[in-house]
């Protein structure tokens, strides 16, 4: 009999064919057979990052790829790999130490300011009116990551999944608001995403090798643009469609497909 798939940590735990190790920070707590799976095993689900690395050392096929953990909640690796792939992005600048005196040199207000690492569920976002909410911002985010402010209310979230676009849909921001996290009050819209978006967020997910990712797009004059990759995107909105984005990883798995 083989082995069935095997994962390590719990996002896919409630489904009985994939075989939940559960995160142990020491490998050696793991059961000599537990030990033995994953030495088998030809790809390990959901590795975390604890192990993503190691893993991936071994020769092993992990999913989430390597690349969806190197760039997980980290904006400006995020940024600079959009630049290099020359895929569209609001004009967006990292500053440095003393370069911080620099950015109403380059950015006019309003501008968008964001905690550059670690944030996420559109927290540690920030619109910068004026020099002394510049100031507030800057005593606490080092490095300071700005962006241009973009006057919209709204965004697209794309989740791609083994390179497949699953599902997509607007996030409009609250009356009077301009954030579109639905953990912020965003509320989700289906339907005329344009087609654009939608394979540009694929594009992305292709070439950056990023295999399970919801992907943020903004639309500007037409044309879209990616607002940045989420590794641990959220499953309020699909539910909202009756589309349950664990039972499709697990079922992918199980049929072979991821």
């Amino acid at each position: 009999m083989s082995d069935p798939p095997i994962a390590i940590g719990s996002r896919l735990a409630r489904f009985q064919g994939i075989l939940t190790l559960g995160l142990r920070p020491n490998f050696g707590d793991y059961p000599p057979a537990h030990q033995a799976l994953i030495r088998r095993a030809h790809t390990i689900y959901f590795p975390t990052n604890a192990y993503a690395a190691q893993f991936a050392a071994m020769g092993k096929r992990i999913f989430p790829s390597l690349e969806s953990h190197l760039y997980e909640s980290d904006k400006i690796k995020q940024t600079a790999l959009l630049n290099v792939f020359g895929l569209a992005h609001p004009r967006t600048r990292v500053f440095w130490g003393r370069q911080c005196r620099e950015i109403i040199d380059y950015f006019t207000f309003p501008f968008v300011a964001k905690t550059p690492r670690g944030s996420a569920k559109g927290r540690g976002v920030f619109l910068i009116r004026d020099q002394a909410e510049l100031d507030r911002y800057l005593a606490n985010n080092h490095p300071a990551y700005i962006q241009e402010w973009l006057e919209i209310d709204r965004d697209i979230r794309v989740v791609v999944i083994g390179f497949e676009p699953v599902c997509s849909y607007w996030r409009v921001a609250p009356d009077g608001g301009w954030i579109t996290n639905v953990a912020r009050g965003g509320r989700v819209v289906f339907g005329g995403v344009p087609g654009s978006a939608v394979e540009l967020a694929v594009e992305a997910a292709r070439l950056a090798n990023f295999d399970d990712v919801g992907v943020d797009v903004v639309m500007r004059g037409g044309e879209p643009m990616i607002l940045e990759f989420n590794f641990k995107y959220g499953t309020a909105g699909p539910r909202q469609a009756g589309i349950d984005l664990r039972a499709v990883l697990a079922a992918k798995i199980l049929d072979g497909c991821l």
